[in-house]
């Protein structure tokens, strides 16, 4: 599964001091003086900051008539003369365009795009160190391109709910033909062996990892795709960096479970996170059990929590594997987060049990089997027949099963009538043949159990049938008092 999120990724060390590098290149870094050079910023918690368009419009300004002018290829520069004409490359690429009219500029645009499709090629055919100096001005470049004021979110100012992005079509930003070599610019060189990893965080440094942090909540599924491959890369290469990356993450996520419940980039983060917790060292340390607890558990309350399911199941399932002692922790905080209207939820939190369980041990089973089956018993019951059915899958997991039968003693009684009531009333046939063939396990499992359990039930429903009977009669009388009481009245008024 984490081959399908992550597309392709090296094994993690198993060292949380060299926790996993990033899944698709290897990288490096860039200068907070290049950060404040560019001064630009993204403002986070509104996505049209005033502050941040004033920064923008600073550093990148559009180009004066006649100021963008073809330059030579690298390859047609003698050797010496290279590193002037990146320089001279680097600040031409700072200006910036409208994309968002397809007839402006189309000359400059062109310019641009060739010069940003040299410095790429240039950069990956590594065909000569770059100087500091020419590092700075690219991390500038860079900067002024991509640090920019996202547009608003499509829902946004409309007083909609944010529809499921696998239902709509993606907001794509006009200007990704030139922002994708930009990105892919930064890549190349982040994870070019040429690139010198203590001048480079320099320039890759905290304020430049914040920024591309804040550019994950970009609607443009292409643009989170490379800031997922170059911030992996950068937890990777940048040892230094790592604490500061997992806390900042931690933040985008508490904004986002307790205050806006909106984002656009936490599947993404949560795909960097899963090789992350992949590369925890043993005995694990109190921070990360700390984040599960906090951030990753809480994922599961928002609404949307189906668009990013798959991931944040991924890392959840990823701590059990590493320290099994974590079930019972995991199991409860599940049940906590338990959907109580949602069936589709249900449904996801069904099959993330699953995979839970099947990294849990006995000892830890036992410890939450009771509210566990008391919360699966209400799930066999559901009159949504999928919420009931992949309840009732639990059942076909060899290894589920096994926990079940050493503690069935216990497991029974607690869901027996949930398969009494489902094969004597549930309205899907489905639901009702597997009941019935579950039952049939527990008969095989332990009869005598099994016989107990059914008279205890029966002794139940005796009961409750008397009750009911004593109550009807009390209705009864009191209705037969207050109707003689109702003629006496009237006979003497």
């Amino acid at each position: 599964m984490f081959k399908k999120i992550m597309k392709g990724g090296k094994k993690p060390s198993k060292s949380d001091s060299a926790d996993p590098p990033p899944a698709a290149y290897a990288g490096n870094n860039r200068n907070s003086s290049a950060a404040g050079s560019a001064n630009v910023v993204v403002n986070h918690a509104s996505r049209g900051g005033a502050g941040a368009s004033v920064a923008n419009s600073a550093a990148a300004m559009p180009p004066p008539v006649g100021a963008m002018e073809p330059l030579p290829l690298f390859r047609d520069v003698p050797v010496s003369e290279r590193q002037n004409m990146f320089l001279r490359k680097f600040q031409m690429c700072c200006y910036a365009l409208d994309f968002s009219d397809t007839l402006k500029n189309v000359r400059e645009k062109e310019i641009k795009r060739q010069a940003l499709m040299d410095l790429v090629d240039f950069i990956q055919s590594g065909s000569g160190k770059i100087s500091e100096n020419c590092q700075e001005e690219m991390i500038r470049m860079i900067s002024v391109n991509i640090f920019r004021c996202l547009p608003p979110a499509s829902h946004e100012n409309t007083g909609q709910e944010p529809a499921d992005p696998e239902e709509e079509e993606p907001c794509l930003d006009p200007a990704w033909p030139h922002l994708q070599l930009v990105y892919e610019l930064l890549l190349r060189y982040v994870v070019s062996s040429d690139t010198d990893t203590k001048v480079a965080k320099r320039y890759i440094d905290h304020s430049f990892v914040l920024k591309l942090l804040d550019l994950f909540d970009t609607e443009d599924p292409r643009e989170r795709e490379y800031l997922k491959t170059i911030l992996h890369r950068i937890y990777g290469k940048f040892m230094v960096h790592r604490p500061f990356i997992r806390k900042a993450i931690n933040n985008i996520f508490y904004r986002f479970i307790y205050e806006t419940e909106r984002h656009s980039g936490i599947g993404e983060l949560l795909e960097i996170l899963g090789s992350i917790i992949n590369g925890f060292a043993l005995p694990m340390k109190e921070e990360h059990k700390l984040f599960l607890v906090r951030a990753l558990l809480p994922l599961h309350k928002p609404k949307s929590v189906a668009v990013y399911h798959q991931q944040l199941s991924y890392c959840i399932t990823q701590f059990v594997e590493k320290d099994f002692k974590l079930a019972d922790t995991v199991i409860r905080g599940l049940l906590k987060y338990w959907p109580l209207t949602n069936c589709q939820k249900e449904v996801l939190f069904l099959g993330e049990l699953e995979e839970v369980l099947e990294a849990t041990q006995a000892a830890e089973f036992q410890r939450c089997m009771v509210p566990l089956f008391r919360q699966i018993s209400r799930c066999l019951n559901s009159s949504h027949f999928q919420v009931a059915e992949r309840a009732l899958f639990l059942w076909n997991n060899e290894h589920i099963v096994s926990l079940i039968a050493q503690n069935r003693t216990v497991i029974l009684p607690i869901i027996f009538e949930a398969f009494e009531k489902n094969i004597s009333s549930h309205w899907n046939q489905a639901v009702h043949g597997l009941t019935v063939n579950v039952r049939k396990m527990f008969v095989e499992m332990d009869a005598e159990l099994f016989e107990e359990c059914q008279r205890q039930h029966a002794e139940k429903l005796a009961k409750a049938k008397e009750e009911a009977e004593q109550r009807e009669l009390k209705w009864k009388r009191l209705a037969d008092a207050a109707a003689q009481n109702g003629v006496e009245d009237m006979v003497t008024t």
